[in-house]
């Protein structure tokens, strides 16, 4: 099967509900079908590859999700040749209900494997629709290609998922278990955004304060990890989804 778009050319609209994990996925997925040859629209009428981001952290996440597709309906049946793809949180959380309601989406991807999105466009293009839901991410989403919206600021995403088992909550089950991203690679890109001309880094995770407790080098709160005290005075750094900032001496002075 095919990995890619291939020679594809056309334009891609992508529209994004929820954090900014999603923000940052949706980067990543823009790169990969630049890479491919496609063009960014805002608009739904000129876009070849339409691709819905979504979230189901709020209540009406799904009637969001459903009646965006069933907006999409006619569109589709006008264009047939129109590629309909959703990902993130809730097409972890319905993956085969999503097509099962909504039979002209193309391509059904989830929080683990946005790596693929292109790929499994490219195999719809072939066999027909496809539902890929995997538990566990084979590559951070920083590693992927992107195309942000600002010339100066870049998410780093420095871990993903979440162990606590909070009773209102259901991003564990959605965003698999913690694994945190090794210091050197974390330093590395933040030390290459900075050479690039980057000057604002939010670093990333769905618990940002558990960040280094799966390593075996463990880290404590506010403890630098190898390396980071050399990026003092090039970037300013931020946390999120945190309420005590690990790095605190990073974010205070990088």
């Amino acid at each position: 099967m095919p990995n890619s778009l291939l020679s594809v050319s056309g334009k891609y609209v992508i529209r994004t509900y929820g954090c900014q994990m999603n923000e940052h996925d949706s980067e990543r997925i823009a790169g990969l079908l630049e890479m491919d040859g496609l063009e960014q629209t805002d608009s739904f009428d000129d876009a070849d590859v339409i691709v819905l981001n979504t979230c189901c952290i709020r209540e009406n996440a799904d009637n969001k999700l459903y009646g965006q597709l069933g907006n999409l309906k006619k569109l589709k049946k006008e264009r047939p040749d129109l590629q309909i793809a959703v990902g993130g949180c809730l097409a972890q959380k319905d993956r085969e209900m999503i097509q099962d309601k909504a039979p002209h989406v193309d391509v059904v991807f989830g929080t683990h494997n946005v790596a693929r999105a292109t790929g499994l466009l490219a195999e719809a293009r072939i066999s027909g629709p496809i539902t890929e839901i995997i538990e566990e991410s084979e590559v951070f989403p920083s590693a992927l290609p992107v195309k942000r919206d600002a010339s100066y600021a870049a998410w780093v995403t420095i871990q993903i998922g979440c162990d606590n088992s909070c009773a209102f909550c259901i991003v564990p089950a959605v965003r698999g278990r913690e694994i945190s991203r090794p210091y050197n690679e974390l330093v590395k890109e933040v030390e290459e955004l900075a050479a690039s001309g980057i000057t604002e880094v939010t670093l990333l995770g769905q618990n940002v304060n558990s960040y280094g407790r799966d390593l075996t080098l463990k880290l404590r709160g506010g403890e630098l990890p190898p390396g980071a005290e050399d990026l003092a005075g090039k970037v300013w750094v931020a946390g999120s989804h945190t309420a005590r900032p690990l790095f605190s001496d990073l974010l205070r002075s990088v």
